[in-house]
């Protein structure tokens, strides 16, 4: 990015809500042109950005989309002027200077990895860990070293002593190539899962690759949750906006726990961004999804009947963390 570009970014940026610079030639903010989302103040979608030797704009919520030339003439007339006659003097002048609409052309990703594993299935161990919790074995896999062979896959581990027996939780992409992997202890492990990411800038959710985003989106904390839900991620210890994963209508399944205060506040959070969330009532006593499941409950039923947005989310929320 050209001196003159960072020079003016810099002087609209007070402007730009939420502004802040991501890495070198990204910048972040609130889109001026639709005003972003007027659900949650705190959603930025605007991003200005180097496409080879121009810098130009782009908003994920309403698809507008310029030249930083343009973006400047929307935002400032003079500021405009004054930037045009820098450019000028910097040599660039007619069709050097206007700047087309970028076609942004994203190269699917060729990964080598794969899960050169066995099914969970064909572990006695893991097999009964999934069935008596009735859970499908043919869906997961299951390595006898974990650790070593995660080192296959990506070299994580310096030592692989005291190696241990882990169910494989492959995560993919939305063109089913695999991006990351959760492992869960057989034996008794200070650490139950361990998520390890062979892309990191990836969505860090399990089952992204097989739900309809147009629908109704269940989002679940793991993923054996998530296999008893139709349409439905994990997000596998992600902290992340799925609305930036075209996510556009969210339901967020936590774990029935109301003395837990990092449950408690982030129920809280998401009723505050306006996504829905699932509040149980009273007479479901168990924690999680897969012990509702155990206990005999059509969870699917359960889901949506107790489905709730806004201040009526407030209510029943105020209500079952009084439980």
């Amino acid at each position: 990015m050209d001196l003159v570009d960072s020079k003016y970014i810099g002087l609209i940026s007070s402007r730009l809500q939420k502004f802040k610079k991501v890495k070198n030639n990204l910048y972040n903010f609130r889109c001026p042109v639709c005003g972003d989302s007027q659900k949650n103040k705190n959603k930025t979608r605007g991003y200005l950005y180097q496409v080879k030797n121009n810098t130009n704009f782009k908003c994920h919520n309403c698809g507008a989309s310029m030249s930083l030339n343009n973006f400047i003439k929307t935002l400032d007339g003079t500021l405009h002027k004054q930037y045009t006659m820098e450019k000028f003097k910097e040599g660039h002048t007619g069709k050097n200077f206007v700047v087309e609409e970028p076609k942004l052309v994203f190269k699917k990703p060729v990964f080598k990895k794969s899960i050169n594993l066995p099914k969970a299935s064909s572990n006695p161990v893991a097999r009964q860990y999934l069935e008596n919790r009735k859970i499908d074995p043919d869906k997961f896999y299951y390595a006898d070293r974990f650790k070593s062979w995660t080192n296959t896959q990506k070299k994580t581990f310096d030592n692989v002593g005291r190696d241990e027996p882990r169910i494989i939780i492959p995560m993919y992409d939305e063109t089913k190539n695999l991006i990351g992997f959760q492992g869960r202890a057989l034996d008794k492990s200070p650490n139950k899962y361990i998520t390890i990411m062979i892309q990191e800038e990836a969505a860090k959710a399990y089952g992204i690759e097989k739900i309809d985003k147009t629908s109704v989106v269940y989002i679940t904390e793991g993923p054996f949750d998530s296999t008893f839900i139709r349409n439905s991620i994990a997000m596998c210890g992600a902290d992340a906006d799925v609305h930036d994963w075209g996510i556009s209508n969210p339901v967020w399944v936590y774990d029935n726990e109301p003395r837990n205060k990092e449950i408690v506040q982030r129920i809280n959070r998401t009723i505050d961004t306006g996504d829905s969330v699932i509040i149980w009532p009273s007479n479901i006593g168990e924690k999680d999804i897969n012990d509702m499941v155990l206990a005999g409950h059509d969870v699917m039923s359960m889901l949506e009947s107790n489905t709730y947005s806004g201040l009526e989310a407030k209510i029943k929320f105020n209500n079952w963390k009084k439980i």
